[in-house]
């Protein structure tokens, strides 16, 4: 991939990225999660947040309306660089204590990843009271690893954290993209016994994605002062658009239908974050298709920032 360097320049046409440092204040805070030592499969995940901010020069800032609004006129958006070493018990109390001292400050905190095991302590240092996600698995798995961070969402309390944390009622969990043959019968239980509401991937074609997406928030935006944390798993994608992730098969979400949902959610004053997750920039094509649509994530989740008004 040609680097942001080697782009053309045209002063009317601003680029994506190279926000100046969090200092303290903004609309939308980046940070990367380079969470990867508990996965399931082998993943060079962790270098993928550097590949998406990358990537993101590619893209312009305008959304196209009408009328045409230039996201760095309307929004604060800043980077705060990197969690270090966010794996384990003392990686995930520093992420907990990072997002929460962001997400003090801005209405948006953006966690770029890392393999999904990033979610659990995104949503907690969010305070997070609901979750949305979009993935073709459950993540309800037994343990600690990219497979189980909605499960230790609604059952664990991280050892090491220095601030207190509150689980998630599962009964404020939407998952979006469950697909089949991805899964086991056997969590698909635990997920209608907890009272997680599933979206399957054939409901969510036939119904629609602002159908969905309505009722997803109305069910993890429910209570007084709600706080919706959304994950992003990239592999619910068709293996064609999302080729860099371990875990997509064919016939998933097309790039659109991705782009299309990330953005109707983050409309929602009530979401307070969001990951982009499983996405291996070592394992992407040479086209970095990949990473590109993680990189068109982080945008369509700052144009819904900016239509809240």
């Amino acid at each position: 991939m040609v680097s942001a360097a080697h782009l053309s320049h045209d002063p009317l046409w601003p680029r994506a990225g190279s926000w100046p440092a969090f200092a303290g204040t903004a609309d939308a805070v980046l940070l990367g999660v380079p969470t990867w030592r508990t996965s399931l499969s082998p993943t060079g995940a962790h270098a993928t947040p550097a590949a998406i901010r990358e990537a993101l020069p590619r893209y312009g800032t305008t959304v196209m309306g009408p009328p045409a609004v230039e996201l760095d006129d309307v929004l604060r958006i800043a980077d705060a660089g990197d969690v270090a070493d966010p794996d384990g018990s003392a990686g995930e109390a520093r992420v907990i204590s990072r997002v929460r001292e962001i997400a003090a400050a801005a209405q948006l905190v953006i966690a770029l990843g890392g393999d999904n095991s990033l979610t659990y302590p995104v949503a907690l240092g969010a305070e997070a009271t609901g979750l949305i996600t979009f993935d073709a698995h459950f993540d309800l798995r037994d343990g600690i690893s990219n497979g189980t961070p909605v499960r230790r969402l609604v059952q664990d309390t991280p050892a090491a954290s220095s601030v207190p944390t509150a689980r998630i009622d599962p009964t404020r969990i939407v998952q979006i993209g469950i697909a089949d043959f991805a899964n086991s019968a056997a969590y698909a239980r635990r997920a209608t016994e907890w009272g997680i509401r599933v979206v399957t991937l054939d409901e969510l074609r036939r119904r629609g994605v602002d159908d969905v997406v309505a009722e997803a928030l109305e069910v993890a935006g429910a209570g007084a002062d709600a706080r919706i944390h959304l994950d992003i798993d990239v592999d619910v994608c068709d293996r064609s658009v999302a080729p860099g992730c371990p875990a997509s098969v064919p016939g998933g979400l097309q790039a659109w239908e991705l782009r299309a949902l990330t953005r109707a959610v983050a409309a929602d004053r009530r979401v307070v974050s969001a990951d982009l997750a499983e996405v291996d920039a070592t394992a992407d094509t040479a086209d970095a298709r990949t990473v590109r649509l993680a990189a068109l994530c982080v945008l369509e989740l700052l144009a819904g920032l900016a239509s809240r008004g």
